[in-house]
């Protein structure tokens, strides 16, 4: 079955609109669509846009928390990939971030379903699963944390997420748009790994997401791999690398930094704690990178 063919479209031309283009994640994910020959819509409220773009592509500046402007962002896509929010904890008074990206996240959802696209895949957090790890306010039951781990926000923006992940199942239920939500952990860029050698002297300094870390480039794929994927409803997965940010193997920093938690199976090597299997599986996500590639372990 080709591609045409999962997304139910007529013709050769495959057309995604992604949101907050301009972030992280989303120049890795325009970059990746128009490399596998997608026509891309980018949207952002902020950042260059038309011939003042640097993405590649057609840039439109949108305020999603606009439902009119959200439908006409949207309209004549044949999937959407949604990055925009309030990318992290802290950023904005907690009522600013759980109302921004509620309204974000629902207007896009809303929009997709009444213009029948087929997929929407958005940006869900590592933050629904209980984060931060070891603090106060966090919870964590067990290790490898997988999807089963949820829902244990801890602020208003993991909450902005949990009640996303609500709606999208429900939109889904009622309508002919399918979700795929991806629960993104910390994103590294190739110029981020430089200063991955500074946390092995503490290694709790990041048990606040179990050591995880993901390529930008990976949650790109992932995104496309969502789009690209035959699946129903709506789902959560965990887009994780598939090692740590650590030096040291896996099972030695769970021992050590949450001694009290159970651990569920084998922690082989440098594995990473947030399991990506359930993502392996249902979307066939392999991620390619890591920032072994670009920095010697024990520098």
């Amino acid at each position: 079955m080709t591609l045409d063919d999962q997304l139910g479209l007529e013709g050769p031309m495959r057309k995604v609109t992604i949101t907050g283009a301009h972030g992280k994640a989303g120049r890795a994910a325009v970059a990746e669509f128009l490399a596998a020959g997608y026509e891309v819509l980018a949207c952002d409220i902020a950042g260059p846009v038309g011939r003042n773009s640097d993405l590649g592509c057609p840039t439109m500046r949108v305020d999603l928390s606009d439902y009119g402007q959200c439908v006409q962002a949207l309209d004549g896509a044949d999937a959407v990939v949604h990055l925009a929010n309030i990318p992290e904890p802290g950023m904005y008074p907690p009522a600013q971030t759980i109302n921004a990206n509620t309204a974000m996240n629902q207007n896009v959802f809303l929009a997709a379903a009444a213009l029948r696209i087929p997929r929407v895949v958005w940006a869900s957090s590592e933050t629904t699963l209980g984060l931060p790890f070891g603090e106060p306010g966090g919870t964590l039951e067990y290790l490898p944390v997988d999807e089963g781990h949820y829902p244990h926000p801890a602020s208003s923006y993991a909450l902005s997420k949990v009640l996303g992940e609500a709606a999208a199942e429900q939109v889904a239920r009622w309508s002919d748009t399918s979700f795929v939500g991806l629960r993104i952990t910390n994103i590294f860029s190739e110029a981020d790994y430089a200063k991955v050698p500074t946390f092995w002297a503490e290694p709790s300094s990041r048990g606040w997401n179990a050591f995880g870390y993901v390529d930008a480039r990976d949650v790109a794929l992932a995104c496309r791999n969502a789009v690209e994927a035959q699946t129903k409803g709506s789902i959560n997965l965990i887009i994780a690398a598939a090692d740590s940010l650590m030096d040291r193997p896996s099972a030695e920093l769970a021992k050590e930094v949450f001694p009290e938690v159970p651990v569920r199976g084998s922690i082989e090597g440098h594995q990473s704690l947030l399991s990506i299997d359930a993502a392996r599986e249902a979307i066939g996500y392999q991620p390619q990178h890591s920032w072994r590639d670009s920095v010697s372990a024990g520098a």
